[in-house]
């Protein structure tokens, strides 16, 4: 079966100060999934880029920590 983006819907998504985008899916009705990236930056020409995450900052881990319950209810409540 191949993928198809209309059934990959945004259940709810946050941004960290630094840029770091997290994001919760779910697929089909499925289980509900934590995307952890892109990592937004701002561009010489004052657009906005996004490249891979790579390695978290531990200012961003702790923000990424203080999210979960919240991310864990999100999903929660997606699955009703």
């Amino acid at each position: 079966m191949a993928y198809d983006a209309a059934k990959d819907q945004e259940i709810k998504a946050w941004k960290h100060e630094n840029g770091l985008h997290v994001s919760l899916y779910q697929y089909n009705g499925g289980a509900p999934k934590v995307q952890i990236g892109p990592r937004g930056y701002q561009k010489a020409d004052g657009s906005e880029g996004f490249g891979k995450v790579g390695r978290l900052s531990l200012e961003e881990m702790d923000w990424l920590f203080d999210l979960k319950e919240e991310v864990r209810a999100a999903g929660k409540e997606a699955m009703g």
